[in-house]
């Protein structure tokens, strides 16, 4: 019998950035796959740009080094054909998101959240469209949010951007290095990568110890 999502002991935690192709896979497949698993996911959005920094690269490897970037294009298309998912390539590359990012911190608990993460994400990598602005953020926020304007104004204010270099800092200390991660229970078990969804998954149905839950000062 299907374990109630709301029970599950061993959440599963999606650290992911709008500007990563790899986590837009992630994001537009995780949801079904977790509730068939029983698993609840903790959505957690960070900001990729810092970490690289913190590594000693000026941007993303897949800008830096041409070829690992033309064999991430080539993959992320043969991805999609395979799980059935609408992709074209964005024309920017990594596209700036602060706004949405910020926004997806504000909402993380929402019932609603993966909703408005895959409509961003179809932003970007499928009608190759800006994800920064009040009016995209408005736009994935219509039908989900009762108050859209209260929201775009907490996520522009200071304290929401103080939550985002936090939680960011938390993904450094983890070691986080890439995205989508995915951390699992309170011995923080990371697996790295698209690829390793249905792994972390299986790591959390199988009921090892609860999440630490780290909530980094946000409410549920």
């Amino acid at each position: 019998m299907m374990k109630d999502i709301a029970n599950a002991t061993t959440p599963i935690e999606l650290w992911f950035d709008f500007a990563s192709p790899y986590s837009y896979l992630s994001i537009m497949r995780i949801e079904p796959l977790a509730q068939a698993r029983g698993a609840r996911i903790l959505w957690r959005p960070f900001l990729l740009g810092p970490i690289f920094r913190a590594l000693g690269w000026s941007s993303s490897p897949f800008v830096q080094q041409s070829e690992k970037g033309a064999y991430m294009w080539r993959d992320v298309d043969r991805q999609c054909r395979k799980y059935g998912l609408p992709w074209k390539r964005p024309s920017e590359f990594p596209r700036r998101g602060l706004l949405p990012t910020r926004m997806a911190l504000l909402c993380a608990y929402e019932p609603w959240i993966g909703e408005f993460c895959r409509r961003i994400m179809r932003f970007n990598f499928v009608e190759d469209r800006p994800i920064e602005s009040a009016q995209s953020v408005a736009e994935a926020l219509a039908g989900l949010a009762p108050d859209a304007c209260r929201l775009l104004a907490a996520a522009e204010a200071e304290a929401t951007k103080l939550q985002l270099r936090n939680q960011t800092e938390a993904a450094r200390r983890q070691g986080i290095f890439g995205a989508p991660t995915f951390c699992v229970g309170s011995e923080l078990e990371l697996f790295w990568g698209d690829d390793r969804l249905e792994d972390a998954l299986a790591h959390a149905a199988a009921g090892g110890p609860p999440s630490r839950g780290t909530e980094l000062g946000l409410s549920s």
